[in-house]
């Protein structure tokens, strides 16, 4: 299998041509795409990963979100729960409707591409996955979730969740969020019940990072801990996130040398 670079980065561009790129959330995930499929291509080398494997891993990251423009277009929103699995959206896009041909001639890794765009977003990945398209997988999820971090800091969370600055700065945080965060596992999406609740969730994906390059990103970027620093107006919540802010300090201290 021979992947062009040159011919992928084309076929995203064009992809995402109709779609108004003025429009910040448009431009966010045009932006994410872009930093996935590069943190994709460091985790896989840190890893001594071959130069095949390290750009098939690279593809993964520029076609993992494609579901998002069809997903903002025809719903206003990047809440699945309020739209469409945009993650399946992507592989019906790619795979169903024969968009990755665009991308690649060689169909050989079109399993694995469909396995791992389908999966990037689910809670947890499925047990029957053989080891190298887990690995594949695993190494997606942990670069969408490195600029997750990053996405999140830059664009304001009233656009990103469609909610008011008041809003945000009152919100408290779920009892069952706050637990999830210190039981270090993500935070289902069906817990989140306030504004502040996405950023505890956020910042509680670093606890499911499978490569150690994914926690030295993390910690190297520097957004987590600006993330954390959520600006509120609630007493109660400006507890919960001190508190979450030093748990978080110590947890990396110890799990990104």
């Amino acid at each position: 299998m021979k992947i062009d670079r040159t011919r992928a980065l084309g076929a995203f561009a064009a992809y995402v041509r109709p779609y108004d790129a003025a429009d910040p959330k448009v431009r966010l995930k045009i932006e994410h795409t872009y930093r996935v499929a590069e943190l994709c291509e460091r985790i896989a080398r840190s890893e001594g990963w071959g130069a095949d494997e390290t750009l098939l891993a690279w593809l993964c990251g520029l076609l993992h979100d494609v579901g998002r423009f069809e997903q903002l277009r025809r719903y206003g929103t990047f809440d699945d729960r309020r739209s469409i699995d945009h993650a399946r959206a992507g592989a019906e896009v790619l795979f169903e409707a024969g968009g990755i041909r665009a991308y690649l001639e060689d169909s050989c890794e079109d399993e694995l591409l469909h396995t791992a765009v389908a999966w990037h977003s689910a809670y947890r990945l499925p047990e029957t996955l053989d080891p190298r398209t887990r690995a594949f997988c695993d190494l997606l999820r942990d670069a969408d979730k490195v600029d997750i971090l990053r996405a999140n800091v830059q664009t304001p969370m009233e656009e990103i969740y469609g909610v008011s600055t008041a809003e945000l700065r009152a919100s408290p945080v779920t009892p069952a969020v706050e637990a999830a965060f210190y039981a270090h596992h993500a935070v289902l999406r069906s817990l989140k019940r306030y504004p502040a609740d996405h950023a505890v969730g956020h910042a509680s994906l670093v606890f499911e990072l499978v490569y150690p390059e994914s926690r030295r990103a993390v910690r190297e970027q520097g957004y987590l801990f600006r993330l954390l620093d959520f600006p509120t107006d609630n007493p109660d919540t400006a507890r919960v996130f001190a508190g979450l802010r030093d748990h978080l300090r110590g947890w990396l201290e110890e799990n990104a040398r």
